[in-house]
């Protein structure tokens, strides 16, 4: 057993190291995880870019781990249920577990939350709280869920990219049986909103993408969307498309993923029947983005903001992986060690020639 961990700390945009961190040490209200796999997300990306800041200062990035317990104190397993060899994925929030907020089941909202999976600086000892990193130490507050230990690294990881659908399309979309969806964007949320909605009875839904996206908007079809509409300079009028597969009666519910872009906010609104949902959760890097309120009066509409992915979505999500209902397998494009933390976000954000990714993960321990 060795005394160090390797992890691969972000110094400023674009910037990656690779450091040893001590190995931390175990007491009985905390623990160990060997990160077996770490998903890749929008957020990283951009965060990689500079565009977004998850921290301040340098950090060992990677809010999606999933691993092994590998040390747990007593009343820590106690406390989570979970002992030494189980696999478990975590959460980004780390939250008090005693103000009204947590007490109230709004943990996302804790005022007293000081950690964070993936965005605590490596100056916070014992520094190794990302999933970019060998080991990843659970502090006493972290949240946690069990998964099968038998499904392979690269789809059980996907828990957060599909509670993020489960989330968003269901929880607070609201889908119910039958209903019309839009989905402004086809990455692997949008894909995952639409395996979500799928399995919660949707009748039409629609995804959108670039065309640069062709790759991701088959693998939608193939997950149930029953249309898909390439949008930008040489693409269609989402709006008038959207109109003319619903026969003028629109979407119950659209889900605006996009990242970094304005237009499809008021797309989303467009598209939406009146009464209906708008869920926004693709982020803008704090970018102002204008608003047509009277579109949202005047369509008696109603708007969400959604901010990541809470309990219950991380819950159902999990049950949908072990259930095996889905060839999420088809999802997982890319696979990278630990050395190569940044290509494997620039394979994400589409910089490098030649590949077509959609999920793409960390395996810090692959080349050990």
């Amino acid at each position: 057993m060795s005394d160090s961990v390797r992890a691969m700390v972000q110094t400023g945009p674009r910037k990656m190291e690779l450091r040893d961190f001590p190995r931390p040490r175990i007491g009985a209200d905390d623990g160990l995880l060997r990160v077996e796999a770490n998903g890749i997300c929008g957020s990283d990306v951009e965060t990689y870019k500079g565009h977004m800041s998850m921290s301040r200062g340098d950090f060992v990035p990677g809010h999606e781990p999933m691993g092994i317990v590998e040390e747990i104190g007593d009343r820590a397993a106690e406390r989570w249920g979970v002992q030494v060899g189980d696999r478990v994925a975590l959460e980004v929030i780390v939250p008090c577990r005693a103000c009204a907020k947590c007490l109230t089941g709004h943990y996302q909202a804790c005022p007293n939350r000081t950690l964070g999976h993936g965005v605590t600086g490596v100056d916070v000892e014992p520094s190794l709280f990302g999933g970019f990193a060998e080991h990843l130490y659970l502090t006493p507050n972290s949240v946690l869920h069990k998964i099968d230990a038998t499904i392979p690294a690269e789809i059980a990881v996907m828990f957060n990219p599909l509670g993020a659908g489960v989330r968003w399309a269901v929880h607070l979309g609201g889908i119910g049986l039958g209903d019309t969806v839009v989905v402004l964007g086809a990455g692997q949320r949008g894909i995952a909103s639409v395996i979500a909605a799928k399995a919660a009875g949707a009748g039409t839904v629609i995804v959108t993408g670039l065309a640069a996206d062709e790759h991701k908007l088959a693998l939608a079809r193939e997950f149930g969307a029953d249309h898909t509409v390439v949008v930008g300079e040489d693409g269609e009028d989402v709006v008038e498309r959207v109109r003319e597969i619903t026969d003028g009666e629109l979407a119950d519910v659209v889900l605006e993923l996009t990242p970094m872009a304005a237009g499809p906010v008021t797309d989303a609104l467009k598209v939406a029947r009146f009464g209906g949902t708008v869920v926004l959760a693709g982020l803008k890097g704090g970018r102002e983005i204008p608003l047509s309120t009277d579109l949202i009066i005047n369509r008696g509409l109603v708007v969400k903001g959604a901010f990541g992915v809470d309990f219950a979505g991380q819950e159902a999500a999990i049950a949908l992986i072990e259930s095996g209902r889905f060839p999420l397998e088809k999802l997982h494009t890319h696979t990278f060690g630990l050395d190569d933390t940044a290509l494997a976000i620039e394979t994400l954000a589409g910089e490098v020639p030649g590949e077509l990714p959609v999920h793409v993960s960390v395996h810090p321990n692959l080349s050990a």
